[in-house]
């Protein structure tokens, strides 16, 4: 790979390391970054992208190494100071007050006006200034709360261009937006670069990185592995710098388990909207099944009713009207519980939100559906059978942990991914529905939770998969069903469908799709 000559980097980290019990999280990185670029940072989840991005922003100091910016040597010991210094960090998971407004947001700490006094007219205005600037068009005064997804990251942009950022980290910015939506983050980001302002763009689309960067560096194990132009390199490239083998990524299965027979099926589902939740999705005479030993894949844009679709068979939301059969007989579900008893189980979109107990261990995530199998005289816990239990899963799916007491939230996004699946392995599921199985995580943990998937459907699993990626649903599905505005609006074999025609489907129905 060849170096993208700069004649004055923006940044300079040299010989970075850091470690922490157990796990060395990086070893010697030497990071670097032209002014006016926008630079890809890639790596697999565990690769230590993180933590070198916490070194940068402040958050964490690190054991050893040192950081130029703009020429001269920097420490930062709070984000703050790298505010400060012209260092912003964008979160995946945002860091606004939903109950303040968008202007509150964007100054927030740093309101203009006297001691005593904030000035209102004069924060309004600036941050109308700002708006304007990114295309952002909302009032001052609107709560961030009634914000979308993309106009909230916007006010991310805005706070961090009122801090006179040079340089403007972005992690993982894409992962809950749409097509249009991520385009018009690119024409921002596109415009912060004829302005001379500096972005680190962290993401696992890689087909973003040939879309929008101008140069990259790759992160495996915690050292740096490659860096180079974007336009000096191709996928094939940089996904054997990331993960150190060949990867046969997104191939579609050749081989389907389903057995024809039944294992759940959903008929004339309906679901009303309440006028305490006027934002929910309605579902509209949904009807679908899936056999055992089937992947059956569920495609459609946002706001289409896929989760909504999910969670209601899973018994999370109430339905208005429908029936869930399983195996044929017609089940009650009225809850969650009432679903896990009927043998269904429920990977959700957001696995730290709705997912995992982020501050406990991996034995208690992982074993908490199955405390049938680890108790004796189903009262008491064995800690030996609940330690044995995670030690099965740990070598069935190569989750990378230092201990079975390990805090679950401290592990890469893949792995937490593979302990919400080992859950609900370990209840031995009939039917399992995963809601975006590889949002948020590498290349190399993809193809191995895909893998995963094909296996639970050899061995009799019926499973759903809900992606917004119709390469992921085509790789994966034997039988693919659309969803529109809270309508199923067609079916097909996967051998039948391409992309073209499944977005047909998802956009305008099935009249056009044919």
């Amino acid at each position: 790979m060849t170096e993208p000559s700069h004649a004055a980097p923006l940044l300079e980290m040299r010989g970075i390391s850091k470690s922490f019990p157990g796990v060395r999280a990086l070893d010697q990185v030497d990071f670097t970054v032209g002014e006016g670029e926008i630079h890809a940072f890639l790596g697999e989840n565990g690769a230590g992208k993180s933590t070198l991005l916490k070194i940068l922003s402040g958050a964490q100091p690190p054991d050893s190494g040192m950081i130029v910016f703009a020429g001269r040597p920097v420490q930062f010991a709070s984000p703050q100071e790298a505010q400060r210094a012209g260092i912003v960090t964008i979160y995946q998971e945002f860091t606004l007050a939903p109950d303040m407004t968008v202007a509150e947001n964007v100054f927030i700490g740093r309101e203009p006006g006297s001691r005593l006094f904030i000035s209102y007219r004069q924060l309004e205005e600036e941050t109308a200034k700002l708006c304007r600037r990114i295309g952002l068009e909302r009032s001052p005064r609107a709560l961030v709360r009634d914000l979308s997804v993309a106009e909230q990251q916007m006010v991310e942009i805005a706070r961090a261009l009122s801090m006179k950022s040079r340089l403007i980290v972005m992690d993982e910015p894409t992962s809950a937006l749409s097509r249009a939506e991520v385009e018009k983050l690119f024409a921002i980001i596109r415009n912060l670069k004829a302005e001379g302002i500096t972005t680190i763009f962290v993401t696992h689309r890689l087909e973003e990185v040939f879309e929008l960067c101008d140069s990259f560096t790759v992160l495996r194990d915690g050292r740096h592995v490659g860096r180079g132009k974007v336009a000096e390199t191709d996928m094939d490239g940089i996904i054997r710098l990331m993960v150190g083998r060949e990867l046969g990524l997104l191939a579609a299965r050749q081989v389907s388990f389903d057995t024809g027979e039944k294992a759940l099926e959903v008929r004339a589902l309906n679901r009303r909207r309440k006028s305490s939740d006027a934002s929910a999705i309605e579902l509209h005479d949904v009807s679908l099944s899936v056999n055992r030993g089937e992947i059956l894949g569920i495609a459609g844009l946002v706001g289409a009713g896929r989760s909504e679709t999910a969670r209601a068979i899973f018994g999370a939301d109430r339905f208005d009207s429908g029936a869930v059969m399983i195996g044929g007989q017609e089940v009650r579900i009225a809850s969650p519980r009432d679903a896990i008893a009927q043998g269904i189980g429920l990977v959700p979109e957001d696995r730290k939100q709705q997912a995992l107990f982020l501050s406990q261990a991996i034995r208690t995530n992982m074993s908490i559906t199955a405390q049938g199998r680890i108790s004796r005289f189903a009262v008491f816990i064995s800690g030996a059978k609940e330690d044995e239990l995670v030690e099965e899963y740990r070598k069935l799916l190569n989750i990378r942990m230092a201990s079975a007491g390990q805090v679950v939230g401290n592990l890469s996004g893949g792995n937490q991914q593979k302990v919400v699946l080992a859950r609900w392995l370990a209840l031995r599921p009939k039917v399992l529905i995963v809601d975006e199985p590889t949002r948020g995580i590498d290349v190399g943990a993809k193809a191995e939770v895909h893998n995963l998937l094909s296996e639970m459907a050899q061995s009799g699993i019926a499973i759903i998969v809900i992606s917004s990626e119709l390469p992921e649903v085509l790789a994966l599905a034997d039988r693919i069903v659309t969803m529109r505005e809270g309508r199923v609006t067609g079916e097909m074999m996967r051998a039948d469908a391409t992309q073209e025609k499944l977005m047909t489907l998802m956009t305008v129905g099935s009249r056009q799709a044919a």
